[in-house]
């Protein structure tokens, strides 16, 4: 009777065995499932890629990426990368980003725009104003020249306007040929580029802060101090006649 009763036990617990095996197995296939079948593919590095590399179809393959969403600065498709050079070498098997690569729109996550420059001028008298300043925003550039020997004591001219800002380096650094002053990476057209480096070297460059949806320019005459002492007021009326006033200088 014992040994009756011993078996039924041991069949019942065999079948609950199976039955909590089957189940587990259930969802643990549903699981494996749902983290793999997003659908979604990450682009690798076929093989080793060195700085240099363009891109080709067969440098690169992608693999199934469980998330909904990709990493930032990834790639999920072999198209998105044809044509890009490899700024920083991508080991085998590696997620090629965004960071690695020169393209027509950044030269390895620098922000350098294909046909742009980034320039890095050296700005005086502007603290408060390289406070407010964020990478993304839009300056003019104001050079301002002093004439020890001219009675105008000073002359400024808005070079350039609505440059954008890459970086800002706002406490002075000190070099062992002294302390340089606060500096500001802007993002330039070859031309412009010129122009700031020729105010970096030979002029004060002053920054002013634009409102992001200020697109407006203006004339760009030079302005002296003599010009200013001989007007009245500071309302815009008397700021055109200044600017009038100075027609003589270039713009």
């Amino acid at each position: 009777m014992k040994k009756n009763n011993l078996m039924k036990l041991l069949g019942i617990a065999l079948v609950v065995a199976i039955m909590s095996t089957g189940i587990f197995y259930g969802l643990f296939v549903n699981k494996l499932s749902s983290s793999t079948g997003s659908g979604k593919t990450l682009v690798v590095a076929a093989k080793t890629l060195t700085a240099g590399t363009v891109l080709h179809a067969t440098d690169v393959k992608t693999i199934a990426w469980p998330g909904e969403v990709l990493p930032k600065g990834a790639y999920g498709t072999v198209g998105d990368v044809v044509g890009s050079t490899v700024f920083d070498t991508i080991g085998e098997d590696e997620p090629v980003m965004e960071s690695r690569l020169a393209t027509n729109h950044s030269a390895g996550g620098a922000g350098v725009p294909s046909g742009m420059r980034a320039v890095s001028v050296h700005v005086t008298d502007s603290n408060g104003v390289l406070a407010l300043l964020r990478a993304g925003q839009k300056v003019d550039i104001q050079v301002v020249v002093l004439h020890k020997d001219n009675v105008n004591g000073a002359e400024v001219r808005t070079a350039l306007e609505q440059l954008t800002v890459l970086s800002v380096r706002s406490t002075p650094e000190i070099t062992s040929q002294g302390t340089n002053l606060p500096s500001v990476t802007l993002l330039a057209l070859p031309n412009e580029a010129d122009v700031l480096a020729a105010a970096d070297a030979g002029a004060h460059i002053r920054l002013t802060l634009r409102n992001p949806l200020d697109q407006a320019s203006r004339p760009r005459p030079s302005l002296g101090v003599e010009a200013i002492m001989r007007t009245s007021g500071t309302n815009g009326a008397a700021a055109e006649k200044i600017e009038k006033g100075s027609s003589g200088a270039k713009d």
